[in-house]
């Protein structure tokens, strides 16, 4: 499952289907990243194959009709690139950043996306939360921490037998993760590295299965998840 590398001949003709909400998408952006510092990549190209593309490299590995949550949302990648090519998708999205809150929310209003709530907390809180604590069959996200400190942010909120998807950059973390994963009631599933089209860099999916609950002392807080990982 994990091991299946990215199909981009089908990835970009996900894109290509839905290349007027990606043009949209890349004039929101740029207009929001002036106020809001969203992201340093803005060159078209880039954000096509950096942002967009690599979003959807992990749309295999969520089942159709899935609950997922994004934790540390930022400016909406992989979300909200997935949510485009897959609306059967209903997503939650977690972003501690007022303003990147607002601008998530725009996105959403202005691509007429459904089935997309932005909430403006903290994980470690809301992981906590009976609300919100194993309630998704997918938790993910991108950039966000270590491998570590992520698997803390994210595997609480996954039920038993869902997964937690970590898109990486080169460097495959699943050693230094495995502790953590194992600890947070996880098993890591597999990682696969892959090239982004036209030479824009390599990056790594990384998935662990839900296999048990989450002790109820996780996610610790207070900076724990970051200040003293589980290795």
């Amino acid at each position: 499952m994990a091991e299946k590398k990215p199909d981009f001949e089908r990835i970009y003709a996900l894109f290509e289907k839905n290349r007027a909400a990606f043009e949209r998408f890349y004039e929101l952006l740029l207009q929001y990243n002036e106020r809001y510092n969203l992201t340093a990549i803005t060159q078209k190209e880039e954000v096509i194959h950096k942002h967009f593309l690599d979003s959807l490299a992990g749309e295999h590995l969520f089942p159709q009709g899935t609950a997922a949550v994004e934790i540390g949302s930022g400016a909406g990648f992989p979300s909200l690139p997935l949510k485009i090519v897959r609306p059967d998708l209903s997503l939650t999205l977690i972003e501690s950043t007022g303003k990147k809150c607002e601008f998530l929310r725009a996105a959403v209003r202005e691509l007429g996306l459904e089935g997309v709530t932005v909430l403006h907390a903290r994980a470690e809180e809301l992981g906590k939360d009976p609300n919100y604590r194993e309630k998704f069959s997918v938790a993910f996200a991108r950039a966000v921490a270590p491998l570590p400190s992520l698997a803390e942010y994210c595997l609480p909120f996954v039920r038993t037998g869902g997964r937690f998807i970590a898109y990486k950059g080169a460097t495959d973390e699943s050693e230094e993760g495995k502790k953590a994963v194992v600890s947070l009631g996880g098993s890591l599933a597999g990682s696969v590295r892959y090239e982004l089209p036209q030479g824009y860099g390599a990056r790594t999916l990384i998935v662990a299965e839900k296999t048990g609950k989450t002790p109820a002392k996780y996610p610790r807080g207070q900076g724990k998840e970051r200040s003293a990982p589980i290795v």
